[in-house]
């Protein structure tokens, strides 16, 4: 079972719509998926089309962490009623609902003991192949409670500047933290997401991207899709959205969960 954290120390890249694209690309191919929501903003949770008050909220079950057993608390995803019919019964796609009650956890000097709660929910969870955790953009505790179950970290990253830096800063800390708390964390990959073809810094930086992350580089780079924040704002999956507009953007998703897995 591959146990995945979607991070970035840089806000407004689109590490949920990352999360959202790869659970959609999950749902299509059959793979077992668990969406663990540790945003407090809880978009994940909102967009996975999960109603509010469903479920048990993360930042609870985080609290219970010695007394809960999680397959008892997670919500199906709505996303599973949008298949044919005859595939229903087969697929799963589940959330730990996200919820501001995990903020209480989202200290700078958060305790090593509770750096595994999350890691002992799911101790002895069985029933999916892969498991994405969606952090939240900073690495104070919620995100480190993230790393410290997880087998990898996936980097989000825009074409830009300050999201090349703050992805160097992340790359960094991914190591440290490995030394110091989590031998099994490694780096996963680095996508990059909104690229636009006709802009020539969004050039650059791929390019600079390409000699500083050289093989963690994955591909395909996904493009800025004038119909996503559509497809997101409709709770939908972008594997299941009417029409030709996102084939090429859900392909991507698609090639890049083959390389995950």
């Amino acid at each position: 079972m591959q146990i995945l954290s979607v991070s970035s120390l840089k806000g407004g890249v689109g590490k949920t719509s990352v999360t959202m694209g790869l659970a959609s690309a999950a749902l299509q191919q059959g793979v077992r998926t668990l969406v663990v929501d540790l945003d407090p903003h809880a978009d994940s949770t909102t967009g996975l089309a999960v109603k509010r008050g469903s479920g048990t909220e993360a930042g609870q079950l985080l609290r219970d962490a010695k007394r809960a057993t999680l397959s008892e608390h997670v919500v199906r995803s709505g996303w599973v009623d949008l298949l044919p019919e005859e595939r229903r019964s087969t697929a799963k796609l589940d959330v730990v609902v996200g919820s501001a009650l995990s903020a209480t956890f989202d200290r700078p000097d958060i305790r090593p003991r509770d750096m595994r709660r999350l890691r002992t929910l799911l101790d002895g969870v069985t029933g999916y192949d892969l498991i994405l955790v969606d952090c939240p953009p900073s690495l104070a505790g919620l995100t480190r409670i993230g790393w410290a179950a997880s087998n990898g970290v996936l980097l989000v990253a825009e074409p830009s500047l300050f999201s090349v830096a703050g992805t160097e800063r992340t790359m960094r800390a991914i190591r440290m933290f490995s030394n110091e708390y989590a031998p099994q964390l490694k780096s996963a990959g680095v996508v990059v997401n909104r690229a636009r073809a006709d802009s020539t810094e969004h050039e650059y930086r791929l390019l600079e991207m390409e000699r500083l992350y050289k093989e963690k580089l994955m591909l395909p780079v996904l493009e800025e899709n004038p119909f996503w924040q559509q497809i997101q704002g409709a709770a939908y999956p972008a594997h299941q959205w009417p029409g030709d507009q996102v084939r090429d953007l859900a392909k991507s998703f698609d090639q890049l969960l083959k390389q995950l897995l």
